[in-house]
C-alpha cells in the first residue's frame, strides 16, 4: 500500500468526511469535520489475543505525520514485545497520575515548612515585637550571621553542625560574646519553633557556650586617674566627631548609659534647674531617672546643644532621622583601639587606629559609666547613693521593695563631687593632682 502524502491529506475536503484513509504498517484515519476545515484522526490497528483493536496515535493537522508515524511505530514495537499498546496507555496514564499527585503533595508539604527566614519574621512578629527595641538588636546580629547563612533553608532541615559553622564563623572574628549570645537567640527561636511544631527537635540542644565563645566574664574594666588625665589628649589625637567627645565626657560625669546620651532630647534638660530626665522609655529598667548636672557635666550638654542643629535631638543621625545609633558611637572607639581587634584600620582612620588605646587595656562607652560609679565610691558617696544615680535596681530584695528613699541631696553631691575630680583630672596641670586612694563603697 502507497504511503499517504501530506498533499492528499490537505486535498481533503467537507465532503470527504466520514471517509477513510490508509497508510502502510496498519495505520488509518477516519476524515472529520468542523465547518470548512477538516481532521484526520489515526489508529494503529493490531491482533491481539485473536482480536483486532486500534490504538489512537494521534490527529492531523494538529499532530504532523511522522509524529503520527512514530506513534504507529511504538504501538507495534509494543505488540512484538508482547504487551498491549492500549493496556500500556492506561499504565502510563496512572503513572502520570501516581507522580503528578506525589509532586502536588511534596509541594504542598514544601510550603507547609518554613524556611529560617519564615520562622525568624514569625519570630519577630510574636516575640521580639515586644521587646524593649522591639527585637533590632537580635535581627541586626541574625542578618548579619544567621539569615545569610542559612535564611533559604528550611528550619526543619537545621541540624547541630549548621549552627555551629555559623557560631564558629563569628569566634573566628575574635566576637566571642556575640557568638554566645546568638547561641541563646538560637535557643530561643528553635525553642519557640519546638512548641508550635514548626520543627521536630531544636539543632542547639547540648550546644554549650564552652563549645562557642566561652564562659562569659563579667567586665570590671574601670579607669584609673592616671587614665582620666590621658583621657583628653587621647580624645583630641582620636579625630572623633566633636559631638562623640563631649558624649563620652558627660557619660563619664553622669553615669548615664550610652543608649540614654545618643536618645536625648533637647527638652530632656533643664539648664536653669541643672538637670537632665532620662524618660522611662530610654531607661534600661524603664524608670524615669533625673540626673543633676555638675557644673562639668553641664559645660558638655552645653557644647552638644550647640553642636546641634536638630530641633528634637541633642546628638541627630548624620544621615536620615532621628538620633545617632549608640553601635556607632562605639565603632568610633572600638576602631581607634585597634590592639585589640582582629580587623584592619579603615582607609580614612589608618593615622587614628590607635589613639584611644589606654594602659588598662580595651575600653568600651559603657567602661565609664563604671568607672563613675567607682569614682563616686572613691569620693566617700555611699553604696546605696551610687545605685540610685546609676539608676540601677537594687539586688537585694528587702531594700528594693521596702526602702525606696530618695536621698536627692546625697546624689546631687554625689555628681557635685564627681564633676569637681573630673575637673582636677582634667586641667593643664592635671599631673600634680594627687591620686585619691581606693576605699570600699560597700
Amino acid at each position: 500500500m502507497a504511503k499517504l502524502t501530506v498533499n492528499e491529506l490537505k486535498a481533503l475536503k467537507p465532503g470527504h468526511v466520514g471517509t477513510t484513509v490508509r497508510d502502510d504498517g496498519g495505520l488509518w484515519g477516519k476524515v472529520r469535520g468542523a465547518r470548512d476545515s477538516v481532521s484526520v484522526t489515526f489508529w494503529y490497528r493490531y491482533r491481539w489475543e485473536g482480536k483486532t483493536r486500534d490504538t489512537a496515535c494521534g490527529t492531523w493537522p494538529a499532530t504532523g505525520l511522522p509524529t503520527i508515524r512514530a506513534a504507529r511505530d511504538a504501538a507495534r514495537d509494543l505488540v512484538a514485545q508482547g504487551i498491549d499498546p492500549n493496556e500500556q496507555r492506561r499504565t502510563d496514564r496512572i503513572e502520570r497520575q501516581v507522580n503528578e499527585a506525589t509532586r502536588t503533595a511534596e509541594l504542598e508539604e514544601k510550603l507547609a515548612r518554613l524556611t529560617v527566614q519564615q520562622l525568624f519574621d514569625r519570630w519577630m512578629k510574636l516575640e521580639l515585637a515586644n521587646r524593649k527595641d522591639k527585637g533590632a538588636e537580635t535581627k541586626r546580629g541574625f542578618e548579619k550571621d544567621v539569615l545569610s547563612a542559612l535564611g533559604a533553608r528550611h528550619a526543619d532541615s537545621i541540624t547541630r553542625a549548621d549552627v555551629m559553622a555559623v557560631l564558629d564563623g563569628v569566634k573566628e572574628r575574635g566576637a566571642n560574646r556575640l557568638a554566645n549570645r546568638l547561641l541563646s537567640e538560637l535557643r530561643q527561636m528553635f525553642g519557640f519553633a519546638l512548641v508550635r511544631d514548626i520543627v521536630t527537635n531544636d539543632p542547639t540542644h547540648r550546644i554549650a557556650k564552652r563549645d562557642v565563645g566561652g564562659k562569659d566574664t563579667e567586665r570590671d574594666r574601670v579607669f584609673s586617674e592616671a587614665e582620666i588625665r590621658a583621657l583628653p589628649s587621647a580624645l583630641a589625637a582620636a579625630n572623633l566627631l566633636k559631638s562623640t567627645v563631649h558624649a563620652v565626657w558627660l557619660m563619664l560625669s553622669t553615669g548615664a548609659r550610652i543608649g540614654e546620651a545618643t536618645r536625648a532630647r533637647r527638652t530632656d534638660f533643664d539648664l536653669d534647674a541643672g538637670t537632665w530626665t532620662i524618660p522611662k522609655e530610654h531607661a534600661k529598667n524603664q524608670r524615669e531617672h533625673v540626673i543633676y548636672l555638675s557644673d562639668f557635666a553641664r559645660r558638655h550638654v552645653e557644647a552638644l546643644l550647640a553642636l546641634s542643629d536638630d530641633e528634637v535631638w541633642v546628638m541627630p543621625a548624620r544621615r536620615g532621622k532621628g538620633s545617632v545609633c549608640s553601635k556607632s558611637m562605639t565603632k568610633q572607639i572600638e576602631d581607634r583601639q585597634l590592639a585589640h581587634y582582629k580587623r584592619q584600620a579603615h582607609t580614612n582612620r589608618t593615622a587614628h587606629a590607635h589613639a584611644l588605646e589606654l594602659t588598662g587595656g580595651k575600653w568600651t562607652p559603657h567602661d565609664l559609666r563604671r568607672t563613675a560609679g567607682t569614682l563616686m565610691g572613691e569620693l566617700g558617696v555611699d553604696s546605696d547613693v551610687i545605685i540610685k544615680c546609676l539608676n540601677q535596681t537594687e539586688e537585694h530584695k528587702v531594700k528594693r521593695v521596702y526602702q525606696r528613699q530618695v536621698r536627692l541631696n546625697d546624689q546631687i553631691d554625689a555628681w557635685r563631687r564627681l564633676g569637681e575630680r573630673l575637673d582636677l583630672l582634667t586641667r593643664a596641670d592635671a599631673a600634680n593632682v594627687a591620686t585619691l586612694p581606693a576605699r570600699k563603697t560597700a
